[in-house]
């Protein structure tokens, strides 16, 4: 008795893509379902090993493929770990695992890139339906005795009954459309799986019959052979020696392992005799993943312990800036029975993970020498690199040579190494700002101090910036330092301000503190500004929100310090104005500017609006 199930809302979406819109690659359904296939032989190679209850199975790990032109049926089977009941709902049926909603909310419409996404977001078993007008899977878990098929055309629902099969394992049946016969052919099936599945670490079998014809003229007869040909090389690609590899080899790996149509970056590809024994082959795609800035982030990297898969879902592999990483660490030292418990505080990994970064980081570095390059790379890239300067102590210096910045004199990104060549002879410091806004930081009045002076400032507008930033202390020897703290701009020597002078901003002063009581720390005056008033802050107090934002809090807003430029024409003129009212006013309106240009915000905008409005009213 077959019971009927309805997919999920996404689900539907997803497959009416995959029917109607998604077919511009159609031949990587069969790389879907083959990578699938070698997931399953993966988990079942590591329990054998592992789990009590199935240490004595008999597992020679295998995928077929058979097709039939007549019926025009294709055939993937696999003897791997095997799917339950419950398991076919929550794998085929719903989004619980498939990533759909990732994946419906990352299309961009056009339809090469968008089919080219299908295995980056786990729904790579629905790219059946851009072929089959139905789709049977039948599937028997290792350990158990029964078995179910899973049956449905794409069109809202499914259906699952009990079933009969002989072996644990998965067998996908497509039943193609007219349109895609072709894809019941011998020549067809080599053809995808030397592109796409060359390198999958198990052997792929294609099952066919072959026609000979005996005899001549009325004595001529057909005779059918079955054969089993294995279509790939089934070599672990991380094991063999660079030597027998060649670009391509590594280029049709990566997009195979990464579910990627477009090729790599680059790889390292590392092998590792004495005290420790490992390979390990990692790719740096040439776009960041969809999932980069999420928590849930899936890991790109897999563990093998001796060609034994062992885990995909482990984030301590590689420190977590590296995410966007994909690859394989192979150990021959690792127990195969390791848990991830172990795992966390294993020291060969931690050798292993540690050796591994430095490689990356390294070949990073060779990216850097190209400035097209590296401009790619670090558009995608750059912003999860600075994280690493907040929990990688050990590469901290090769991470801040690695960083670009955006400054008050140059759009293009440069490095602090570029900065500080161009250092005049008098700058103490390497300075920066931290916003929400690139455009707010050029627009600062504070900058106007440090161009007077010939000095650049480092303009950061990332949100890690605020985090990371701070904790840096100094590059090479020279103190980084926050461009709008009191202390650092004591370092730009200002003229000092005559005493007469002061005397007559005293009015002023007292004025604007009237005014803004507790909004403000201070006021105090300035010769070198072009803008009427700036602000300034604390060092200490940056330092302190940093701190805190560590400990998961977040810091009440600081008072800071307002100054004055003196030379500017509205000081000036408002130096003379007898009237409280414009004076209070115009207090307001020239904090109010200055909270605009440093945040790009005010707290009461409607305070705000009414004072402009008095003040241009009276000025016509």
């Amino acid at each position: 008795m077959s019971k009927k199930h309805t997919f999920q809302t996404e689900i539907n979406q997803l497959l009416d893509l995959m029917i109607h819109s998604l077919y511009s690659n159609k031949e990587i359904f069969l790389r879907e379902l083959i990578s699938n296939a070698s997931d399953a032989l993966d988990k079942l190679n590591y329990l054998a090993l592992s789990d009590e209850k199935l240490k004595g199975l008999k597992f020679d790990p295998r995928i077929e493929l058979s097709f039939d032109e007549s019926k025009k049926t294709l055939t993937i089977e696999d003897n791997g770990i095997g799917m339950s009941e419950e398991e076919l709902i929550a794998n085929l049926g719903t989004i619980a695992k498939s990533g759909t909603k990732s994946f419906l909310s990352s299309l961009s419409g056009d339809k090469k890139k968008d089919s080219a996404l299908i295995g980056q977001f786990g729904v790579g078993f629905y790219s059946a339906f851009m072929v089959a007008d139905k789709v049977i899977v039948t599937s028997k878990k290792a350990g158990e005795n029964k078995a179910f098929a899973w049956m449905s055309d794409g069109k809202g629902e499914y259906e699952i009954s009990v079933c009969t099969k002989d072996s644990q394992g998965t067998q996908i049946t497509l039943y193609l459309k007219d349109e895609d016969k072709s894809f019941a052919s011998k020549w067809e099936i080599e053809n995808i799986v030397k592109k796409y599945s060359e390198h999958i670490p198990f052997p792929i079998y294609l099952n066919y019959t072959e026609s000979k014809f005996e005899g001549e003229g009325d004595d001529k007869k057909e005779i059918k052979e079955d054969k089993k040909e294995q279509i790939n090389t089934a070599k672990a690609i991380w094991k063999m020696s660079k030597n027998e590899l060649k670009d391509e080899d590594y280029k049709e790996f990566y997009k195979s392992f990464a579910h990627d149509n477009s090729e790599p970056m680059r790889w390292v590809h590392t092998k590792v005799e004495g005290t420790l024994e490992y390979s390990t082959l990692f790719f740096i795609p040439q776009v960041a993943p969809f999932d980069l800035y999420r928590v849930d982030y899936k890991s790109g990297v897999k563990l093998y312990v001796k060609r034994v898969f062992i885990t995909d879902d482990d984030k301590e592999l590689l420190p977590q800036y590296l995410r966007f990483v994909k690859g394989v660490i192979d150990s021959e030292d690792l127990p195969l029975n390791v848990s991830r418990e172990i795992l966390q505080q294993n020291k060969i990994l931690a050798n292993i993970k540690s050796a591994s970064t430095k490689k990356i980081l390294s070949e990073i570095e060779n990216i850097a020498k190209d400035k097209e390059a590296y401009d790619k790379f670090y558009k995608q890239f750059g912003k999860v690199l600075k994280e690493g300067l907040y929990g990688d102590f050990e590469n901290k210096d090769k991470i801040l040579e690695l960083l670009r910045f955006t400054s008050s004199k140059s759009e293009e990104g440069i490095s602090l190494k570029e900065y500080k060549e161009k250092m005049p002879k008098d700058q103490k410091s390497i300075y920066y700002m931290i916003g929400d806004n690139l455009d707010i930081l050029k627009a600062s009045p504070i900058l106007e101090k440090y161009t007077q002076k010939g000095y650049e400032v480092l303009l950061m507008g990332d949100e890690v910036d605020s985090f990371v930033i701070p904790s840096v202390g100094e590059y090479d020897k020279t103190p980084l330092k926050d461009a709008t703290s009191n202390e650092t701009l004591k370092e730009l020597g200002e003229e000092e301000i005559s005493e007469e002078v002061k005397k007559s901003f005293e009015g002023i002063i007292k004025s604007f503190k009237d005014a803004l009581g507790d909004e403000i720390k201070d006021i105090t005056l300035s010769t070198s500004l072009s803008s009427p008033v700036a602000l300034i802050g604390e060092e200490q107090n940056a330092m302190m929100a940093n701190l805190m934002r560590q400990m998961g809090q977040e810091m009440p807003p600081q008072k800071k310090t307002m100054e004055l430029n003196i030379n500017h024409p509205i000081l000036k003129k408002l130096k003379d104005n007898k009237d409280k009212n414009v004076c209070i006013d115009t207090a307001h309106l020239l904090f109010n500017c200055a909270k605009l240009l440093e945040s790009g915000s005010i707290e009461n905008a409607k305070d705000f609006t009414n004072r402009l409005n008095n003040t241009i009213l009276k000025t016509l």
